[in-house]
Protein backbone atom coordinates (compact mmCIF):
# COMPACT_ATOMS: atom_id res chain seq x y z
CA UNK A 1 0.00 0.00 0.00
CA UNK A 2 1.00 3.55 -1.19
CA UNK A 3 1.18 5.89 2.38
CA UNK A 4 0.69 8.99 -0.45
CA UNK A 5 -3.01 6.90 -0.92
CA UNK A 6 -3.92 7.49 2.45
CA UNK A 7 -5.28 10.42 4.83
CA UNK A 8 -1.93 12.83 5.75
CA UNK A 9 -0.73 15.86 6.66
CA UNK A 10 -1.82 18.37 3.69
CA UNK A 11 1.33 20.62 2.75
CA UNK A 12 1.11 23.59 5.26
CA UNK A 13 -1.85 22.00 6.91
CA UNK A 14 -1.96 19.53 10.07
CA UNK A 15 -3.79 15.71 9.72
CA UNK A 16 -7.00 15.94 8.37
CA UNK A 17 -8.76 12.64 10.30
CA UNK A 18 -10.70 10.89 7.62
CA UNK A 19 -14.38 9.96 7.43
CA UNK A 20 -14.57 6.80 10.21
CA UNK A 21 -15.28 3.91 8.03
CA UNK A 22 -19.10 3.24 9.37
CA UNK A 23 -20.30 7.02 9.21
CA UNK A 24 -19.99 6.45 5.37
CA UNK A 25 -23.17 4.13 5.79
CA UNK A 26 -25.44 6.41 7.00
CA UNK A 27 -27.62 6.95 3.93
CA UNK A 28 -28.37 3.31 3.84
CA UNK A 29 -28.99 3.28 7.06
CA UNK A 30 -31.47 5.71 6.30
CA UNK A 31 -32.93 3.15 3.25
CA UNK A 32 -33.12 0.03 4.97
CA UNK A 33 -34.85 2.47 7.98
CA UNK A 34 -38.01 2.67 5.62
CA UNK A 35 -38.92 -0.09 6.35
CA UNK A 36 -41.90 -1.65 8.53
CA UNK A 37 -39.64 -2.80 12.04
CA UNK A 38 -37.11 -0.49 11.11
CA UNK A 39 -33.03 -1.16 10.07
CA UNK A 40 -31.51 -4.62 10.96
CA UNK A 41 -27.96 -3.58 11.08
CA UNK A 42 -25.61 -6.14 10.92
CA UNK A 43 -22.61 -3.81 9.84
CA UNK A 44 -20.76 -3.19 13.28
CA UNK A 45 -19.76 -6.40 15.17
CA UNK A 46 -21.89 -5.12 18.13
CA UNK A 47 -22.39 -8.20 20.53
CA UNK A 48 -26.59 -7.75 21.48
CA UNK A 49 -26.46 -10.85 23.70
CA UNK A 50 -26.52 -10.54 27.41
CA UNK A 51 -23.43 -10.92 29.53
CA UNK A 52 -23.26 -12.90 32.38
CA UNK A 53 -25.53 -12.05 35.44
CA UNK A 54 -22.55 -12.92 37.63
CA UNK A 55 -20.36 -10.55 35.92
CA UNK A 56 -22.82 -7.75 35.96
CA UNK A 57 -23.07 -8.69 39.93
CA UNK A 58 -19.59 -8.44 40.48
CA UNK A 59 -19.51 -4.92 38.75
CA UNK A 60 -21.49 -3.32 40.89
CA UNK A 61 -19.88 -4.60 44.19
CA UNK A 62 -16.25 -4.96 43.65
CA UNK A 63 -15.59 -1.47 46.06
CA UNK A 64 -12.55 -0.12 44.02
CA UNK A 65 -14.46 3.17 42.63
CA UNK A 66 -12.78 5.32 45.07
CA UNK A 67 -9.10 4.57 44.19
CA UNK A 68 -7.25 4.55 41.24
CA UNK A 69 -6.78 1.39 39.48
CA UNK A 70 -3.10 -0.32 38.61
CA UNK A 71 -2.67 0.64 35.06
CA UNK A 72 -0.79 -2.51 34.65
CA UNK A 73 -3.79 -4.19 35.95
CA UNK A 74 -4.73 -5.48 38.97
CA UNK A 75 -3.18 -8.57 40.11
CA UNK A 76 -6.59 -10.49 40.15
CA UNK A 77 -7.56 -9.59 36.93
CA UNK A 78 -4.53 -10.44 35.49
CA UNK A 79 -4.19 -14.16 37.30
CA UNK A 80 -7.54 -14.39 36.09
CA UNK A 81 -6.04 -13.87 32.03
CA UNK A 82 -3.03 -16.09 32.42
CA UNK A 83 -5.46 -18.48 34.09
CA UNK A 84 -7.84 -18.33 31.41
CA UNK A 85 -4.73 -18.97 28.75
CA UNK A 86 -3.47 -21.83 30.20
CA UNK A 87 -6.93 -22.98 30.78
CA UNK A 88 -8.36 -22.50 27.21
CA UNK A 89 -5.31 -23.10 25.39
CA UNK A 90 -3.00 -25.56 27.52
CA UNK A 91 0.15 -22.64 27.29
CA UNK A 92 2.41 -22.79 30.14
CA UNK A 93 2.03 -19.22 31.26
CA UNK A 94 5.32 -19.46 33.61
CA UNK A 95 7.13 -16.34 32.04
CA UNK A 96 4.26 -14.96 30.40
CA UNK A 97 4.23 -11.26 31.25
CA UNK A 98 0.24 -9.79 31.06
CA UNK A 99 -0.54 -5.74 31.15
CA UNK A 100 -4.11 -4.73 31.04
CA UNK A 101 -5.29 -2.42 27.99
CA UNK A 102 -9.03 -0.33 27.47
CA UNK A 103 -10.70 -2.69 25.25
CA UNK A 104 -8.33 -3.39 22.56
CA UNK A 105 -8.76 -0.87 20.07
CA UNK A 106 -7.09 1.76 21.95
CA UNK A 107 -4.10 -0.64 22.15
CA UNK A 108 -3.55 -1.56 18.30
CA UNK A 109 -4.21 2.47 17.41
CA UNK A 110 -1.71 3.32 19.75
CA UNK A 111 0.94 0.46 19.39
CA UNK A 112 2.81 2.11 16.53
CA UNK A 113 3.69 5.21 18.20
CA UNK A 114 4.95 3.62 21.25
CA UNK A 115 7.08 1.16 19.54
CA UNK A 116 8.33 3.68 17.38
CA UNK A 117 9.59 5.41 21.19
CA UNK A 118 11.78 2.43 21.82
CA UNK A 119 13.06 1.50 18.20
CA UNK A 120 13.11 5.29 16.45
CA UNK A 121 15.17 4.01 13.28
CA UNK A 122 11.86 1.65 12.59
CA UNK A 123 9.05 3.10 10.99
CA UNK A 124 6.80 0.07 9.38
CA UNK A 125 4.10 -1.15 10.15
CA UNK A 126 3.13 -4.60 8.33
CA UNK A 127 -0.39 -5.87 8.60
CA UNK A 128 -2.83 -8.05 6.64
CA UNK A 129 -3.94 -6.90 2.97
CA UNK A 130 -7.71 -7.39 3.97
CA UNK A 131 -8.15 -6.09 7.89
CA UNK A 132 -9.13 -4.38 10.76
CA UNK A 133 -8.50 -0.72 9.64
CA UNK A 134 -7.26 0.03 12.61
CA UNK A 135 -4.38 -1.41 12.11
CA UNK A 136 -3.51 0.50 9.25
CA UNK A 137 -4.86 3.69 11.04
CA UNK A 138 -2.63 3.10 13.65
CA UNK A 139 0.05 3.14 12.03
CA UNK A 140 -0.74 6.62 10.15
CA UNK A 141 -2.04 8.13 13.33
CA UNK A 142 2.10 7.41 14.01
CA UNK A 143 3.33 8.97 11.42
CA UNK A 144 4.26 5.55 10.13
CA UNK A 145 4.21 3.75 7.01
CA UNK A 146 1.39 0.73 6.89
CA UNK A 147 2.23 -1.79 4.47
CA UNK A 148 -0.19 -4.80 3.86
CA UNK A 149 1.20 -8.32 3.56
CA UNK A 150 -0.47 -9.85 0.45
CA UNK A 151 -2.62 -12.70 1.08
CA UNK A 152 -3.01 -17.03 -0.12
CA UNK A 153 -6.65 -17.64 -1.93
CA UNK A 154 -7.34 -18.83 1.49
CA UNK A 155 -7.06 -15.58 3.40
CA UNK A 156 -3.46 -16.72 4.81
CA UNK A 157 -0.75 -14.03 4.64
CA UNK A 158 1.84 -14.90 2.24
CA UNK A 159 5.08 -13.85 4.31
CA UNK A 160 7.40 -14.73 1.80
CA UNK A 161 6.58 -11.72 -0.46
CA UNK A 162 7.39 -9.06 2.56
CA UNK A 163 10.46 -7.52 1.25
CA UNK A 164 14.04 -7.11 3.16
CA UNK A 165 13.58 -3.74 3.04
CA UNK A 166 9.91 -3.69 4.45
CA UNK A 167 11.05 -6.48 7.27
CA UNK A 168 13.92 -4.34 8.18
CA UNK A 169 12.40 -1.24 8.60
CA UNK A 170 9.28 -2.90 10.47
CA UNK A 171 7.92 -2.09 13.79
CA UNK A 172 5.61 -4.63 14.13
CA UNK A 173 3.30 -7.19 12.31
CA UNK A 174 0.10 -7.45 13.13
CA UNK A 175 -1.88 -11.16 12.89
CA UNK A 176 -5.75 -11.18 13.07
CA UNK A 177 -6.90 -14.74 13.27
CA UNK A 178 -9.74 -16.11 13.73
CA UNK A 179 -9.33 -12.69 10.64
CA UNK A 180 -11.98 -10.14 10.40
CA UNK A 181 -13.18 -9.87 7.86
CA UNK A 182 -12.82 -13.43 6.32
CA UNK A 183 -12.81 -15.48 9.04
CA UNK A 184 -9.63 -17.26 7.94
CA UNK A 185 -7.54 -19.19 10.22
CA UNK A 186 -3.76 -18.39 10.03
CA UNK A 187 -0.42 -20.44 10.31
CA UNK A 188 0.52 -18.77 13.86
CA UNK A 189 3.67 -20.95 14.08
CA UNK A 190 4.74 -20.03 10.52
CA UNK A 191 4.26 -16.25 11.69
CA UNK A 192 5.98 -16.64 14.90
CA UNK A 193 8.65 -18.12 13.38
CA UNK A 194 8.82 -15.53 10.31
CA UNK A 195 8.55 -12.53 13.19
CA UNK A 196 11.85 -14.38 14.79
CA UNK A 197 13.76 -14.67 11.81
CA UNK A 198 13.36 -11.34 10.60
CA UNK A 199 13.49 -9.73 14.21
CA UNK A 200 10.08 -8.34 14.09
CA UNK A 201 7.94 -8.35 17.19
CA UNK A 202 4.27 -10.06 15.86
CA UNK A 203 1.23 -8.94 17.58
CA UNK A 204 -1.91 -11.11 16.92
CA UNK A 205 -4.91 -10.21 17.61
CA UNK A 206 -7.07 -13.13 19.31
CA UNK A 207 -10.31 -11.27 19.98
CA UNK A 208 -12.18 -13.80 18.33
CA UNK A 209 -10.78 -16.88 19.53
CA UNK A 210 -13.65 -18.35 21.52
CA UNK A 211 -15.41 -18.23 18.03
CA UNK A 212 -13.20 -20.64 16.07
CA UNK A 213 -15.32 -23.39 14.08
CA UNK A 214 -12.54 -25.42 11.91
CA UNK A 215 -10.67 -26.81 14.90
CA UNK A 216 -9.22 -25.90 18.26
CA UNK A 217 -8.71 -22.34 19.83
CA UNK A 218 -5.07 -21.46 19.02
CA UNK A 219 -2.93 -18.46 20.55
CA UNK A 220 0.38 -17.15 19.44
CA UNK A 221 1.75 -18.28 22.58
CA UNK A 222 1.63 -21.68 22.10
CA UNK A 223 4.58 -21.07 19.55
CA UNK A 224 6.64 -19.45 22.99
CA UNK A 225 6.97 -16.36 23.78
CA UNK A 226 9.86 -14.40 22.36
CA UNK A 227 9.47 -11.39 20.10
CA UNK A 228 5.28 -12.68 20.30
CA UNK A 229 2.10 -10.50 21.84
CA UNK A 230 -1.15 -11.84 21.79
CA UNK A 231 -3.95 -9.19 22.32
CA UNK A 232 -7.46 -10.56 23.67
CA UNK A 233 -10.40 -8.77 24.66
CA UNK A 234 -13.98 -9.65 26.55
CA UNK A 235 -16.19 -7.37 24.34
CA UNK A 236 -16.45 -10.69 22.09
CA UNK A 237 -15.87 -13.16 24.11
CA UNK A 238 -18.45 -12.29 27.12
CA UNK A 239 -20.45 -9.65 25.69
CA UNK A 240 -18.84 -6.59 27.46
CA UNK A 241 -18.07 -4.51 24.34
CA UNK A 242 -18.91 -1.43 26.48
CA UNK A 243 -16.91 -1.94 29.76
CA UNK A 244 -13.70 -1.94 27.34
CA UNK A 245 -12.02 -4.69 28.54
CA UNK A 246 -8.68 -6.34 27.53
CA UNK A 247 -5.23 -7.53 28.03
CA UNK A 248 -1.88 -8.00 26.06
CA UNK A 249 0.40 -11.13 26.86
CA UNK A 250 3.68 -12.50 25.66
CA UNK A 251 7.23 -11.34 25.72
CA UNK A 252 8.37 -9.92 28.94
CA UNK A 253 10.54 -7.31 27.62
CA UNK A 254 7.63 -6.00 25.15
CA UNK A 255 4.67 -6.35 27.78
CA UNK A 256 7.01 -4.63 30.36
CA UNK A 257 8.14 -1.83 27.79
CA UNK A 258 5.00 -0.97 26.87
CA UNK A 259 3.23 -1.23 30.81
CA UNK A 260 5.80 1.10 32.07
CA UNK A 261 4.71 3.92 28.81
CA UNK A 262 1.10 3.15 29.24
CA UNK A 263 1.45 3.99 32.98
CA UNK A 264 2.71 7.24 32.23
CA UNK A 265 0.54 7.96 29.69
CA UNK A 266 -2.40 7.42 32.83
CA UNK A 267 -4.04 4.17 30.31
CA UNK A 268 -6.29 2.58 33.04
CA UNK A 269 -8.92 0.39 33.26
CA UNK A 270 -11.48 1.13 35.93
CA UNK A 271 -11.77 -0.96 39.38
CA UNK A 272 -15.05 -2.38 38.66
CA UNK A 273 -14.56 -3.54 35.26
CA UNK A 274 -11.22 -5.36 36.28
CA UNK A 275 -13.07 -6.92 39.09
CA UNK A 276 -15.92 -8.02 36.75
CA UNK A 277 -13.57 -8.84 34.50
CA UNK A 278 -11.65 -11.76 36.52
CA UNK A 279 -14.82 -13.04 37.01
CA UNK A 280 -16.11 -13.45 33.15
CA UNK A 281 -11.94 -14.83 32.54
CA UNK A 282 -12.89 -17.20 35.04
CA UNK A 283 -17.03 -18.45 33.62
CA UNK A 284 -16.73 -20.29 30.17
CA UNK A 285 -20.62 -21.93 30.19
CA UNK A 286 -21.53 -18.43 29.36
CA UNK A 287 -19.13 -18.74 26.20
CA UNK A 288 -20.11 -22.08 24.99
CA UNK A 289 -23.84 -20.72 25.32
CA UNK A 290 -22.80 -17.69 23.09
CA UNK A 291 -20.79 -20.12 20.26
CA UNK A 292 -23.74 -22.42 19.88
CA UNK A 293 -25.84 -18.95 19.22
CA UNK A 294 -23.26 -17.58 16.75
CA UNK A 295 -22.62 -20.77 14.79
CA UNK A 296 -26.98 -21.09 14.32
CA UNK A 297 -26.91 -17.68 13.38
CA UNK A 298 -24.25 -18.13 10.43
CA UNK A 299 -26.02 -21.02 9.56
CA UNK A 300 -29.23 -19.94 9.08
CA UNK A 301 -28.17 -15.87 7.97
CA UNK A 302 -26.18 -17.92 5.38
CA UNK A 303 -29.33 -19.81 4.49
CA UNK A 304 -31.31 -17.12 4.05
CA UNK A 305 -29.17 -15.25 1.87
CA UNK A 306 -28.30 -18.28 -0.32
CA UNK A 307 -32.27 -17.97 -0.84
CA UNK A 308 -31.98 -14.85 -2.76
CA UNK A 309 -29.19 -15.85 -4.80
CA UNK A 310 -26.63 -14.77 -2.52
CA UNK A 311 -23.88 -17.52 -2.21
CA UNK A 312 -22.47 -17.36 1.49
CA UNK A 313 -19.86 -20.13 3.39
CA UNK A 314 -19.89 -20.11 6.72
CA UNK A 315 -16.09 -18.79 7.75
CA UNK A 316 -13.69 -20.92 9.84
CA UNK A 317 -13.85 -18.23 12.73
CA UNK A 318 -15.76 -15.12 13.94
CA UNK A 319 -19.02 -14.11 13.43
CA UNK A 320 -19.19 -12.81 10.25
CA UNK A 321 -19.87 -13.87 6.66
CA UNK A 322 -17.54 -12.68 3.95
CA UNK A 323 -20.17 -12.83 1.42
CA UNK A 324 -18.77 -12.63 -2.57
CA UNK A 325 -21.07 -10.22 -4.84
CA UNK A 326 -22.18 -12.66 -7.45
CA UNK A 327 -20.99 -12.76 -11.00
CA UNK A 328 -23.00 -11.10 -13.21
CA UNK A 329 -24.60 -8.54 -10.26
CA UNK A 330 -26.12 -5.59 -12.18
CA UNK A 331 -26.21 -2.32 -9.59
CA UNK A 332 -29.28 -0.01 -10.97
CA UNK A 333 -27.90 3.55 -10.25
CA UNK A 334 -27.47 4.96 -6.78
CA UNK A 335 -24.39 6.92 -5.60
CA UNK A 336 -21.00 4.83 -5.55
CA UNK A 337 -22.59 2.15 -7.26
CA UNK A 338 -19.75 1.10 -9.44
CA UNK A 339 -18.63 -1.00 -6.11
CA UNK A 340 -19.47 -3.77 -6.40
CA UNK A 341 -19.75 -4.37 -2.21
CA UNK A 342 -21.29 -0.92 -2.65
CA UNK A 343 -23.81 -2.09 -4.65
CA UNK A 344 -24.90 -5.20 -3.03
CA UNK A 345 -24.89 -3.01 0.05
CA UNK A 346 -27.67 -0.81 -1.20
CA UNK A 347 -29.49 -4.27 -2.67
CA UNK A 348 -29.61 -5.31 0.70
CA UNK A 349 -30.50 -1.89 2.99
CA UNK A 350 -33.16 -1.85 -0.27
CA UNK A 351 -34.47 -4.80 -0.52
CA UNK A 352 -33.88 -6.24 2.43
CA UNK A 353 -33.74 -3.64 5.02
CA UNK A 354 -30.52 -5.12 6.05
CA UNK A 355 -27.51 -2.98 6.67
CA UNK A 356 -23.78 -5.00 5.93
CA UNK A 357 -20.04 -3.61 5.86
CA UNK A 358 -19.03 -3.10 1.90
CA UNK A 359 -15.44 -4.91 1.99
CA UNK A 360 -13.99 -2.43 0.71
CA UNK A 361 -14.07 -1.01 4.21
CA UNK A 362 -11.34 -3.89 5.14
CA UNK A 363 -9.15 -2.54 2.22
CA UNK A 364 -9.41 -2.30 -1.34
CA UNK A 365 -9.44 -5.89 -2.06
CA UNK A 366 -12.43 -6.44 -0.33
CA UNK A 367 -14.44 -4.87 -3.00
CA UNK A 368 -16.28 -7.23 -4.31
CA UNK A 369 -17.10 -8.24 -0.71
CA UNK A 370 -19.64 -7.44 1.84
CA UNK A 371 -19.37 -8.70 5.37
CA UNK A 372 -22.09 -9.60 7.57
CA UNK A 373 -22.27 -9.62 11.24
CA UNK A 374 -25.16 -11.61 12.83
CA UNK A 375 -25.02 -10.22 15.81
CA UNK A 376 -28.76 -9.38 16.11
CA UNK A 377 -31.57 -11.37 17.81
CA UNK A 378 -32.83 -14.40 15.86
CA UNK A 379 -36.04 -12.57 15.22
CA UNK A 380 -34.43 -9.85 13.70
CA UNK A 381 -33.04 -12.04 11.43
CA UNK A 382 -36.34 -13.75 10.38
CA UNK A 383 -37.55 -10.22 9.81
CA UNK A 384 -34.82 -10.07 6.96
CA UNK A 385 -35.62 -12.80 5.96
CA UNK A 386 -39.30 -12.06 5.09
CA UNK A 387 -38.71 -9.21 3.73
CA UNK A 388 -36.14 -11.40 0.89
CA UNK A 389 -38.68 -14.11 0.56
CA UNK A 390 -39.31 -14.38 -3.02
CA UNK A 391 -36.93 -11.95 -3.80
CA UNK A 392 -33.73 -12.78 -5.85
CA UNK A 393 -30.52 -10.93 -6.89
CA UNK A 394 -30.89 -9.98 -10.43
Amino acid sequence: MNPGDRPGPDAGAGFVPPIYPYDKLDELAALAQRHEGGVVDLSVGTPCDPPPAVVLEALAGSGTERGYPSSIGTAEYREAALAWMSRRFKVDTTGVAVAACIGTKEFVAGLPHWLRLRTPSRDTVLCPLLAYPTYEMGAILAGCRAVTVPTRPDGTMELASISAEDAARALCLWVNSPANPGGHLEDLAAVAAWGRSNGVPVFSDECYVEFTWAGPCSTILQHGTEGLVCVHSLSKRSNLAGLRAGFFAGDAGLVGYLSRLRQHAGFMVPGPVQHAGAVALGEDSHVERQRAIYLARLERFAEILSQSGIDARLPSGSFYLWVAVPKGFEPHGGAGEANPAWALTRWLAGHGGVLVAPGDTYGPAGSGHVRVALVQPDDRLELVARRLHATRLS
